[in-house]
């Protein structure tokens, strides 16, 4: 499980360092194994530095984070980021793209073009792995970005906005498709989004930060049915879903009140 152990962090503002804009406080919460979890609150408030913390690409100023009881120094192979952004190299095809964090980790050649084809089938592109990205589109390109993270068989699956550049249809079929893919594999993920629907729809629970400096503020537990894709409408429309909704969007309008206020 992933344990975040009382974190805070910051950036200098000058060159200098010593007038730090802090971003992070005190950040405290446990993600069981398998879960699925959403991080959400205002902009500014830290989440997708969380999510580089907690794959080790920042130390914090305060606080650790610890995974299958160990602390976090840097990252690992048993952790893998989707970004927002696409990242992929143009040079390359979809599959030596995919194939680029074995060689990292100095795979055999073999071994990672079966990673990269495995992986290409898993998000429905196989038939596209010798496109450059410039010929794919947006949601082929993020859907490349997914198996590149898969191709490396993480236990940990770090989501930073993966669905924010796409269209609101696209996004939908996005969703219901990782979810075909990740339900029955256990993997536990964590997911930066701003979308409350989003982190209803796809997670077991949601952390909710407050406007910036990020705190929680709440953590939601979503007990709705799984496996959740097959039945995502009847879902939406549920009681339940709108309840959560309403309890979230109340908690969100309370800190971008705060944070207007403040700048007034």
């Amino acid at each position: 499980m992933i344990e975040v152990r009382g974190i805070s962090h910051g950036f200098p503002r000058e060159a200098n360092g010593q007038d730090v804009f802090q971003v992070l406080d005190d950040v405290s919460f446990t993600i069981g194994d398998g879960s699925i979890a959403s991080l959400l609150g205002p902009s500014g408030c830290g989440k997708t530095t969380l999510l580089r913390i907690i794959d080790g690409l920042i130390r914090p100023i305060a606080g650790e984070i610890w995974i299958d009881g160990a602390p976090v120094r840097k990252p690992a192979t048993n952790r893998a980021m989707v970004f927002q952004e696409f990242n992929l190299l143009p040079w390359r095809t979809a599959q030596r793209n995919i194939e680029f964090a074995g060689e990292l980790q100095g795979v055999s050649r073999a071994e990672r073009q079966k990673r990269a084809t495995d992986a290409l089938k898993q998000v429905g592109l196989d038939r596209f792995a010798g496109y450059f990205p410039h010929q794919l589109s947006g949601g082929m390109k993020q859907r490349v970005g997914l198996a590149r993270a898969l191709a490396t068989n993480p236990d940990y699956l770090l989501m930073d906005e993966p669905f924010g550049a796409l269209d609101p249809q696209i996004r939908e079929i996005m969703q219901i498709e990782m979810l075909k893919l990740l339900e029955d594999e256990g993997k536990t993920i964590v997911l930066v989004t701003h979308s409350v629907d989003e982190a209803i729809f796809l997670s077991d629970f949601v952390v909710i930060f407050s406007a910036n400096p990020g705190r929680v503020i709440a953590t939601i537990e979503i007990d709705l049915p799984r496996p959740r894709w097959s039945n995502d409408e009847t879902i939406k429309a549920s009681a339940d879903f709108v309840r959560y909704r309403q309890e979230i969007w109340h908690l969100l309008k309370e800190q971008l009140r705060s944070t207007e206020e403040a700048t007034q």
